[in-house]
């Protein structure tokens, strides 16, 4: 594609000045305008065609949030990498919405695989699946702030170059997989680099069960429960899945099951 017209969001002109300086060694992209707060962004998305936004999170007066939000709703936007100071939820949160970041200070090698990410994306028109993913998040966000989130209905996966939202309703069991987890559906397999413990704690815990420390199952799944030695245990699920039980959570597999074969 032609040259990538970057625009930098960031209160601090140091952040700036360090986002414009790395990428002088860029081929391919250009800097179209330079913005301190959210307000002078809007305006110059307004005077200027963009590909790529570099969106501060924490600015003063309006936050980063409040421009994502705002592009999310639109059909095809830029696409966005956020930069942040280091925050673990951030960061998860980041993650689990397949959404690009660069932590300050970063490293030219991260900044790389950005670039490369988002020049990926761009090349396969991703923009609408990005602008999903961006209002999944925001609305994760703002389910975070309230007494009682909501739980997730679904997720964004990234593959190269792409962004894929997955149904939750379609996954019949979750594995770990290192630093991935595994979606299992009914006629195929998705990786997602995401440790199953962060998306443990979104999901609705009356529709999945942890069973094994490697496996979550959807409860509507469980078919038989197998013994297989001493303390060894085993799930098979309607699809005929087999998928291993610790025995800490045997009593509990047993009581969704039995609860589960009640009458209506």
């Amino acid at each position: 594609m032609n040259t990538i017209r970057a625009l930098i969001v960031d209160d601090e002109e140091p952040g700036r000045a360090n986002l414009r300086y790395a990428l002088q060694d860029h081929p391919g992209w250009s800097i179209v305008a330079e913005c301190p707060s959210v307000a002078t962004a809007r305006e110059a998305l307004h005077a200027h065609a963009v590909d790529i936004i570099f969106l501060d999170i924490q600015m003063p007066r309006e936050t980063g949030l409040a421009l994502a939000r705002e592009l999310s709703t639109q059909t095809s936007p830029p696409l966005v990498i956020f930069v942040t100071a280091f925050n673990a939820h951030a960061i998860e949160a980041f993650d689990l919405h397949a959404l690009d970041y660069l932590l300050k200070p970063f490293d030219d090698q991260r900044l790389a695989i950005s670039l490369e990410r988002a020049a990926a994306m761009l090349k396969q028109r991703q923009q609408a699946s990005y602008a999903q993913a961006m209002g999944h998040y925001v609305k994760a966000e703002d389910e975070a702030k309230k007494e009682q989130p909501a739980y997730w209905q679904q997720i964004s996966v990234r593959s190269i170059g792409r962004i894929e939202c997955i149904q939750l309703a379609d996954v019949l069991w979750i594995e770990a997989a290192g630093n991935y987890m595994q979606l299992h559906m009914v006629q195929r397999k998705v990786l997602h680099r995401v440790a199953l413990s962060q998306l443990e704690k979104h999901l609705d815990p009356a529709s999945y069960l942890r069973v094994h420390r490697s496996a979550i199952v959807r409860c509507d799944q469980f078919s038989q429960l197998e013994v297989l030695g001493d303390g060894v245990y085993q799930l098979v699920l309607a699809n005929q899945d087999k998928v291993p039980v610790s025995e800490r959570y045997v009593a509990e597999v047993r009581r969704r099951m039995h609860d589960g074969m009640r009458p209506a």
